[in-house]
């Protein structure tokens, strides 16, 4: 069963979803696409950049990289290494493990990280002409989507509110821990700084 076959793809309305979501993937390819080409960069050098702007040291390294991206450690290699050669990016030893690195964004990274990350920007002025209602709604179901992916071994790596240790769920209120709070469907974070692995 394929949602690329029409006839199939028009039977139920979960498929046409599976269909709407590849198409808006492509949206999203696009145009970080074309925004790397302006800088003469590739997509997933961008978004490495991206990444290590607004995360910490220990995330910031190949390793992470490539399981954050679901990419090989020679395909972030190489694109660090070209990031290096541009001077966009450094690589700074751990104290703790002279053999071990992080990456960090040189200033000229900034400025370009300042210059590409709204590459969403076309998606996000649509969404603002939706109702807090409507994007309360879509959010719920976009994180729980999310959060099952990733269950599954789909996607490698979420730092999201049902995942961290300090989430809890009472009575269908969601609840944390750590900034002991209700959290509203609004709340919830697929990316989260306090973020800690439940066991």
């Amino acid at each position: 069963m394929s949602v690329f076959n029409l006839n199939i793809q028009n039977e139920s309305t979960g498929n046409k979803i599976v269909a709407g979501l590849e198409r808006l993937s492509h949206v999203f390819k696009t145009l970080l696409w074309e925004k790397a080409k302006e800088y003469g960069l590739s997509p997933v050098q961008i978004q490495i950049m991206i990444f290590v702007h607004y995360h910490s040291p220990e995330k910031n390294t190949v390793s992470y990289l490539a399981k954050e991206f679901s990419i090989t450690k020679p395909t972030v290699s190489d694109a660090v290494k070209i990031l290096e050669q541009k001077k966009l990016l450094q690589k700074i030893n751990d104290a703790a493990d002279s053999r071990s690195f992080y990456l960090h964004l040189t200033d000229s990274g900034k400025k370009i990280v300042h210059e590409t990350e709204d590459f969403t920007n076309p998606i996000s002025h649509l969404l603002s002409g939706i109702s807090g209602a409507e994007q309360e709604l879509l959010w719920g179901t976009i994180s729980g989507i999310i959060v099952k992916l990733n269950r599954q071994g789909v996607i490698k790596v979420q730092r999201a509110c049902k995942n961290c240790r300090h989430f809890s769920i009472d009575d269908n209120t969601y609840f944390c821990g750590l900034l002991k709070q209700p959290l509203a469907i609004a709340d919830l974070r697929i990316d989260c700084h306090e973020f800690s692995e439940a066991v």
